[in-house]
């Protein structure tokens, strides 16, 4: 009998400890005190310089690749890929802190059934 109540008191201090651990790291991250895990990562990649591009002979180019060349350069500077990547790995480290306090939430309440048994 004191072996069940035992278990039950140490399973709910163990889910609410994760809890806890899980809302505390996420107060730290976003309040920049500790960086996001990174999950996503941005591979180097060789970028076209204007000049590169300005030596491309406009006669072979369509007006259509023209243009959609023009938008790619407006979208990297509205979103630059530094800023996605730290946008997923937010995005990520909040499912992740959910699943976290999800699976604290279900160990504490093991424990809560075991203790009033």
């Amino acid at each position: 009998m004191t072996f069940k109540i035992l278990c039950g008191w140490l399973l709910l201090f163990i889910g609410v400890a994760i809890i806890f651990w899980a809302v505390y790291s996420s107060y730290n991250i976003f309040t920049a005190r500790a960086e996001v895990p990174e999950v996503f990562e941005v591979a180097e990649q060789i970028q076209d310089t204007k000049e590169t591009k300005l030596s491309k002979k406009v006669d072979s180019v369509s007006q259509e690749e023209i243009m959609k060349e023009l938008l790619s350069e407006q979208i990297k500077e509205l979103f630059p890929i530094a800023f996605l990547t730290t946008l997923f790995n937010l995005i990520a480290w909040s499912i992740f802190t959910g699943i976290l306090i999800f699976a604290g939430s279900q160990i504490s309440g093991l424990g809560i059934k075991l203790v009033r048994q």
